[in-house]
C-alpha cells in the first residue's frame, strides 16, 4: 500500500491564512453577537445598533470587518443597507458553534 495515499491532505499556507483571518474575526463577542441575531433574519445597522445596545458607529465597524471577511453582505434598501449572513456556510458554522457552546440550536 502506498503510504502517500494514506496521509491527509496538508492545509496549505494561503489556506490556513485565510482560516485565521476568519478565526480572528470570530474572536470577538460582539461580531459573534451580531452574526447570532443576523441568524433570524436580515438587518440594518440601526436595527443591530438597537438590538445589540450598541452605538451605530461600533456596528458599522465590526460589519465593515465581517463583509471584508464574507461572512454577512449587505444590500442597499433604499436610503439604508440591510445585511445578512453571507451564505448557508457561514449559517451552519455560526450554528455549530452555538450548539458546541450550548447556546443555540444544532441546525444546519
Amino acid at each position: 500500500m502506498d503510504s502517500q495515499a494514506t496521509q491527509p491532505p496538508l492545509l496549505g499556507e494561503t489556506e490556513a491564512t485565510a482560516v485565521a483571518e476568519v478565526m480572528q474575526g470570530l474572536a470577538s463577542p460582539v461580531r459573534i453577537r451580531i452574526l447570532a441575531r443576523l441568524l433570524y433574519g436580515p438587518c440594518s445597522v440601526g436595527e443591530l445598533a438597537e438590538a445589540l445596545g450598541l452605538g451605530q458607529p461600533t456596528v458599522s465597524n465590526h460589519l465593515r470587518l465581517l463583509r471584508h471577511l464574507d461572512l454577512v453582505i449587505g444590500r442597499r434598501d433604499g436610503r439604508s443597507v440591510v445585511y445578512e449572513l453571507h451564505d448557508a456556510h457561514v449559517t451552519a458554522l455560526l450554528r455549530q458553534v452555538l450548539a458546541h457552546v450550548g447556546h443555540g440550536p444544532d441546525q444546519t
